[in-house]
């Protein structure tokens, strides 16, 4: 056993075999006189200056090997960063709007905006102008958008040269096809399509790709353009006899397979916007212009309705093989194509008599007197009452001499009318005569065409 002076580890100073000696506490500076003056400041006001006191000598054996005490665990302490410039802090703005500062950068910015006034303006513009750079929910523009913006600027300010009412379903449909068209790309136009029609016994299949309906309908088309003095779009390729289905065959045999699929697009474009031109410097003179349809024909007026149907048909046709959204027509616009369907209803159940897929007429009247007829009841957007005579085109539908009710929703009349619902699968509410009821389904159906 060692002494309590004793220690028992390596030697260390203060002699051999003893304890390390601790000292005791170091004395504070104040207890060795008064302390020295601090040194006057650069900016301080001119006068003697005092020598400084000599520096106070503390004895050895309290000297220390510690670091000095900064009052926190990290190291010694710095002084804080200078404050970032009013240049360098208005370079910022733009990124702040943007909120693509460090939480550092945010907070030196928005503590320089409520001293500056001059970047707390230009803060809040810039704020309010990134709000404009935020896109909408959808990039897809809505295809009304266009008749939408025609019709509040007419209503400010009527054109000089309006578009006639019986054009304008055919001008709207146009551009929401036009619109759909701008957005696919050239593997969209190589989709197949089928195109789907009643023939007046049974429906029918063709298939082509989107290049092959907008050049059916630019085919189509052109036989409006001929009645009207236009140039053609087949040229040398139109066939002898006009026709829809011929026109449309001779485009396709002279366009060729290989052709580039976009091809069609614009000169459709341009030939529906030349039509909605020529037809409004025309005026309502021509609008009882004649245009041939091959085994009938219809006046301008109606013949510009038809082309809307049509477009409007083929336009949900591509939109389907391309998974594209698509709207009907507006409520006006469908109503003047189901009453031109309507209208059409008593002609095309007199062509069926003719070629032997109808019933023979029960009673005959003379012509613009009422006979036997249906109440046709469309339900929906664009709907409304029709009395379809059912004995004669030239006989008068009227409510006295209603042997037969349909109701349908419009959607599903006009689906019918393009051949793409067939007569028996059409779910309608009926009353009547059977038979009646029968022939008015399928002459509707009778209606689609190539």
């Amino acid at each position: 056993m060692k002494g309590p002076d004793e220690w028992d580890g390596p030697e260390r100073p203060g002699g051999p075999g003893e304890r390390p000696r601790i000292p005791s506490p170091r004395p504070a500076a104040e207890d060795h006189g008064p302390l020295p003056d601090l040194p006057r400041a650069p900016h301080a006001l001119p006068g003697p200056v005092p020598d400084p006191a000599p520096p106070h000598h503390v004895p050895a054996e309290y000297e220390s090997d510690d670091d000095p005490v900064t009052g926190d665990d990290t190291g010694p302490r710095h002084p804080p960063p200078a404050a970032p410039s009013h240049k360098v802090l208005k370079s910022l703005l733009g990124a702040w709007a943007l909120s693509a500062c460090s939480p550092e950068e945010t907070a030196a910015v928005e503590a320089h905006l409520t001293d500056c006034a001059t970047c707390a303006g230009e803060a809040l513009r810039l704020r309010d102008a990134v709000g404009l750079l935020h896109p909408a929910d959808s990039l897809d523009l809505d295809p009304l958008l266009r008749s939408r913006v025609l019709e509040g600027c007419l209503g400010r300010r009527p054109a000089r040269i309006p578009v006639p009412e019986w054009a304008t379903p055919y001008d709207a449909e146009a551009a929401k096809l036009d619109a759909l068209l701008r957005d696919m790309g050239e593997s969209e136009w190589r989709a197949p399509v089928q195109l789907r029609w009643f023939d007046g016994r049974e429906p029918v299949e063709r298939g082509t790709t989107v290049a092959g309906v907008i050049g059916h309908l630019m085919a189509v088309d052109g036989m409006v353009a001929t009645a009207l003095g236009l140039p053609d779009p087949l040229g040398t390729a139109a066939p002898e006899h006009p026709g829809p289905r011929r026109r449309t065959e001779a485009y396709w045999q002279a366009l060729g397979e290989d052709a580039d699929p976009r091809a069609p697009h614009d000169p459709w474009r341009e030939q529906s916007q030349t039509l909605i031109r020529t037809a409004s410097f025309a005026g309502g003179g021509v609008a009882e212009l004649s245009v041939p349809y091959g085994k009938f024909s219809l006046a301008l007026r109606d013949a510009f309705l038809d082309r809307a149907f049509e477009t409007w048909v083929h336009a949900g046709d591509i939109a389907d093989a391309v998974d594209y959204p698509y709207k009907p027509p507006a409520a006006g616009h469908l109503r003047l194509l189901v009453d031109l369907a309507a209208r059409l209803l008593p002609s095309t159940l007199a062509q069926r008599r003719r070629a032997g897929l109808a019933a023979p007429p029960q009673r005959l009247v003379a012509a613009g007197a009422p006979g036997r007829s249906l109440h046709l009841e469309v339900e929906g957007s664009g709907g409304g009452d029709w009395y379809i005579a059912l004995d004669s085109p030239a006989a008068v539908g009227s409510p006295e001499y209603t042997v037969a009710h349909i109701a349908l929703d419009s959607d599903e009349f006009c689906q019918l009318a393009a051949g793409h619902i067939s007569p028996e699968e059409t779910a309608v509410g009926q009353d009547g005569e059977r038979e009646a009821i029968r022939e008015v389904l399928f002459a509707t159906a009778a209606l689609s065409r190539l």
